[in-house]
């Protein structure tokens, strides 16, 4: 009998964990919550910390989904990337989108920066201005493509290219569109970067991060980093995360579709001064956005005409949550600017654009002919 080949994604989340159960033949495979392990038997597992055969199932799969040698599964996103920074050593260099998510920020700037990790934000949109950008102490990357919260889109092959050629790590952080829209290390990068908690979780119930390495050698190192500091993701959270995975390619396609739609509608609003979302042809990256992905997910932000009219906006909101956080199936709107994005000094955030005004939505998963009039009512 032939066997079938698994080839699409949608295929291969669904069918994750199916078959892996050898001791019952459960089609959910089990959480393991046992902290550790009788030896002598040859399991190979002894302790959590190190493996545990609910997080090997999670982890081989974000490692397939993503189209790498090795994933790795953390207790938040903030945990992923601080066990990723511990990588470098004092007096190293690294290069950061300057559109990224205010956290990111926070732990390079009051926690690497004292370790001797210096950090320079640039523009990385602009290929040209990252190579300019590199000096002889830089030894990594760090994009956020879509960015946080303005949306600007990165060219990750060229960067790739431009990395490789430097001898830089290449970190790509896929948040926004996860593999399902878009998959960084087919293009040139090294290490892909996901706060779980958003989309691959997608249903605001769960804390998690995730690593994935382009090659073995890399992944172990990683491995080693996040057995010895010990940020792991928890069995239960494993299994949540497991059972969100398998309805992930569903998801992100209605989540695209709806944001596209409420984009559309919010530019025709006259309190809205700008709309900033890659499905829209008048975003400068909209071209280079269907060249390397595969949809434009489900994130936008937009400007009104003032902080008066953003704060009655989020205190008139019905349907729409006004919360942190976005990826899930529920809808929720934020201003970046006090929330997300707080720990950035005011100057650098009103030379991003990053004001009072301007507020990010990630658009869930209910009907979007109520959530535009969700957004009339609080707009009027």
């Amino acid at each position: 009998m032939s066997r079938i080949v698994r080839n699409s994604l949608s295929t291969r989340s669904v069918q994750i964990g199916v078959g892996r159960d050898e001791q019952t033949g459960g089609i959910s495979f089990p959480i393991y919550h046992s902290a550790t392990y009788r030896h002598g038997q040859s399991t190979g597992y002894d302790y959590t910390r190190s493996g545990n055969p609910t997080r090997d199932i999670l982890e081989e799969a974000l490692a397939e989904l993503e189209g790498g040698a090795r994933g790795l599964a953390f207790s938040s996103g903030m945990a992923a990337l601080t066990s990723l920074f511990l990588h470098f050593s004092s007096g190293d260099h690294l290069l950061v989108s300057e559109d990224l998510y205010g956290g990111t920020y926070r732990v390079l700037d009051q926690i690497f920066a004292k370790l001797g990790v210096s950090t320079s934000y640039v523009d990385t949109t602009a290929t040209d201005a990252v190579a300019a950008a590199v000096t002889a102490k830089t030894k990594a990357l760090l994009v956020e493509t879509p960015g946080n919260p303005l949306l600007g889109i990165a060219d990750i092959r060229a960067l790739g290219d431009l990395c490789k050629a430097a001898g830089l790590l290449f970190i790509v952080d896929n948040t926004f569109l996860t593999p399902v829209l878009q998959r960084p290390l087919e293009l040139g990068a090294d290490i892909v970067v996901h706060s779980a908690t958003k989309y691959l979780g997608g249903h605001s119930d769960l804390c998690a991060g995730v690593l994935v390495a382009k090659d073995e050698a890399l992944g172990e190192r990683l491995y080693f980093l996040q057995n010895s500091t010990g940020a792991i993701l928890s069995p239960q959270d494993c299994w949540l995360l497991i059972r969100s995975l398998k309805t992930l390619p569903l998801r992100m396609q209605r989540h695209s579709a709806s944001a596209l739609q409420v984009a559309h509608w919010l530019q025709r609003q006259p309190q809205v001064d700008s709309v900033y979302y890659p499905g829209l042809a008048e975003h400068p990256g909209h071209e280079l956005s269907k060249q390397q992905a595969d949809g434009f997910g489900g994130m936008l932000s937009f400007r009104v005409a003032g902080p008066e009219l953003a704060e009655q906006i989020l205190e008139k909101l019905q349907l729409i949550s006004f919360a942190e956080s976005l990826g899930g199936v529920e809808s929720l709107m934020t201003l970046p600017a006090v929330q997300t994005h707080g720990d950035i000094p005011e100057a650098e955030r009103q030379r991003l654009g990053i004001c009072n005004s301007l507020l990010r939505l990630s658009v869930g998963l209910e009907e979007p002919d109520e959530l535009i009039a969700d957004l009339a009512q609080a707009l009027d």
